[in-house]
């Protein structure tokens, strides 16, 4: 689909300049014949041609640089865009020329001109309305440098809508801006060991508070067992979260046009409260939202190397502690396992043999215990 929208819109207007050049200069009189009539025509518009090339490359291909989990993502489409403008350019330049001898008539005898009257006043409404506003700048440099001026001042007003981002017309400096989703995930992670009720009593607390907001139109919890697998969650593996201290309660939102905030400020809004009841159960917590783009392991993403395991662990407890204490970062996590409490249970033998109770009764009602 971007390829064809791509061919549509730019890769035929280098050609479309050249082609539409060329009955105008078959207008202008003497009458010449095609081949002297062609090298002049696409000369006049060779320049303008290929300055807007280069400029519409030197806008693509910088997102080939894209480095990290976007760059195999981005970098396509710089480096085939700008291949295909180029060659764009060379077949204005040498095939529409060639094809435009081959196929285009002569004008007849006599119509040579036939765009300007006697006295060189343009003919028809468009070229009077273009001469009406383009004569008095072609006729004073004065006003050429007033519009030259206008232009810059217009420039440097659109560049600073970026200082003011949050205001109503501020622009947001951002590869891919949030979008207004109707949908945001809580992902609940209880301490290591904890019983699926207890993490059912930490959803069921969050879900009684979201209820009440006049944004949400539903939500459903999942305790000790994954959600229906999304494609955000298919990318950071939520369908392997089947611990009894896992948790994952899908919120929907009402429609976008029964609410005036966007999903990305209701969130921001709603985090602090969530983050608070979770805390009260000693849980993690970590909203997540739908990517603007292709689903990521998370926006921020350290990977730690190491010859040893105890070192890797220490490392990223680090890093994840710096990452805790960084301003504007939410949500941090880490891969590593903790480890669960344990408790051992030994039966004496003899003394259960003595009762007449066997050994395996005693761990068929251990296990239907922690079972629940």
């Amino acid at each position: 689909m971007f390829a064809l929208i791509f061919s549509i819109g730019i890769l035929v207007d280098d050609a479309i300049v050249v082609v539409e050049n060329l009955p105008r200069h078959q207008a202008l009189p003497p009458d010449r014949p095609l081949r002297a009539i062609i090298p002049a025509a696409v000369d006049e518009v060779g320049g303008p041609t290929i300055l807007a090339t280069l400029t519409v490359i030197a806008a693509l291909l910088p997102m080939a640089f894209v480095s990290g989990l976007m760059g195999p993502y981005m970098s396509p489409i710089p480096i085939n865009s700008s291949l295909g403008m180029a060659l764009s350019l060379a077949i204005a330049f040498t095939v529409t020329p060639w094809l435009a001898l081959k196929l285009m008539k002569p004008l007849p005898a006599g119509h040579g001109g036939a765009a300007h009257n006697a006295d060189g006043a343009p003919v028809g409404k468009l070229g009077r309305f273009f001469q009406r506003v383009l004569g008095p700048f072609l006729a004073s440099a004065r006003r050429r440098w007033l519009l030259a001026a206008g232009i810059a001042v217009a420039t440097l007003l659109s560049m600073a809508l970026a200082a003011v981002p949050q205001s109503a017309v501020g622009v947001v400096l951002k590869m891919l801006p949030f979008d207004n989703k109707s949908e945001f995930q809580l992902v609940v992670d209880m301490p290591a060991g904890t019983p699926p009720e207890s993490t059912a009593a930490a959803l069921q607390e969050l879900s009684a508070w979201l209820a009440q907001q006049p944004e949400v139109r539903d939500l459903q919890g999942y305790a000790g067992t994954a959600s229906p697998i999304t494609f955000n969650g298919l990318v950071r593996q939520y369908y392997l979260r089947a611990d009894a201290e896992q948790g994952d309660l899908q919120v929907n939102l009402v429609d976008k046009a029964h609410r005036h905030e966007k999903s990305h400020a209701i969130a921001q809004r709603l985090r602090p409260a969530l983050e608070k009841i979770a805390a009260a159960h000693g849980a993690r917590l970590k909203l997540v939202e739908v990517p603007p783009g292709p689903p990521v392991l998370s926006p921020l993403v350290a990977e730690v190397y190491g010859p040893d395991e105890a070192g890797r662990q220490r490392v990223a407890l680090q890093v994840a502690q710096a990452f805790g204490q960084t301003p504007g970062i939410v949500g941090t996590d880490t891969t590593l396992a903790a480890d669960a409490p344990r408790s051992f249970l030994r039966v004496q033998r003899q003394r259960a043999e003595s009762l007449g109770i066997p050994v395996a009764v005693v761990a068929q009602t251990v296990q239907a215990a922690l079972s629940g």
